[in-house]
């Protein structure tokens, strides 16, 4: 019997770390100003999921809930950290193994309205799969709610679409719409959904769970 349990429990391990990708952008910098978020999630200090920002994608801290950076959000969807861009109308990021299914996230767009789109090919090259409108959700900066803070509340967005995609281009006004809980094959965000192999892989091993069950009750009788 505890062999069995051990072969399930390292199944379920396994299964975990092949999960869909939700990225909440946190512990990439730390105290005031922000940091460019690069190959943070591709290699570098931060977890690998093989996804790498290009542009002037950087990630910053919240001023308020005991964050420690000076950036005028509150009530982020997680964690103390933000996805924003300083320069230029867009950024964007890469998944070069490619997603499939849906994309999602939190954003917060105070005074000007954005735009994401999802194309087949890297750094925002082949076919367009889906373009998602990200309306304004409005100021909070005189809202107690809010603590005041002009980057809340957060609405959750998501699109579906067929084919793979390789990137993401968030667009919009610079150091004006903030984005959180980016999420890959889930239209809702902040929802982990296996991927294809993940469902391989747990069918492998709840196949061998079988096969050592059978001749456990074959070698008891």
């Amino acid at each position: 019997m505890k062999k069995i349990f051990a072969s399930l429990a390292a199944v379920v391990c396994i299964s975990s770390t092949a999960q869909a990708q939700v990225l909440n952008f946190d512990g990439i910098h730390s105290g005031i100003g922000s940091s460019l978020i690069g190959n943070y999630y591709n290699g570098g200090a931060g977890t690998d999921h093989g996804i790498e920002f290009f542009g002037n994608a950087r990630a910053t801290n919240s001023s308020v809930g005991g964050c420690g950076g000076n950036s005028n959000f509150a009530l982020q969807p997680s964690g103390c950290g933000a996805l924003f861009f300083l320069i230029g109308g867009s950024t964007g990021m890469n998944r070069a193994a490619g997603f499939t299914s849906g994309f999602s996230l939190f954003y917060s767009a105070a005074f000007n309205a954005g735009s994401l789109f999802v194309w087949s090919g890297l750094n925002g090259t082949g076919n367009l799969l889906a373009s998602l409108a990200l309306p304004i959700t409005g100021s909070g900066s005189n809202n107690n709610a809010c603590l005041e803070q002009a980057y809340c509340p957060w609405k959750p967005v998501g699109v579906g679409f067929a084919g793979t995609a390789q990137s993401i281009v968030f667009a919009g006004v610079e150091n004006g719409i903030a984005f959180d809980d980016v999420t890959f094959g889930s239209v809702t965000p902040g929802t982990v959904v296996p991927e294809p192999s993940t469902y391989a892989l747990m069918a492998a091993g709840l196949a061998a769970l079988g096969f050592v069950s059978r001749r456990r009750r074959a070698t008891q009788v």
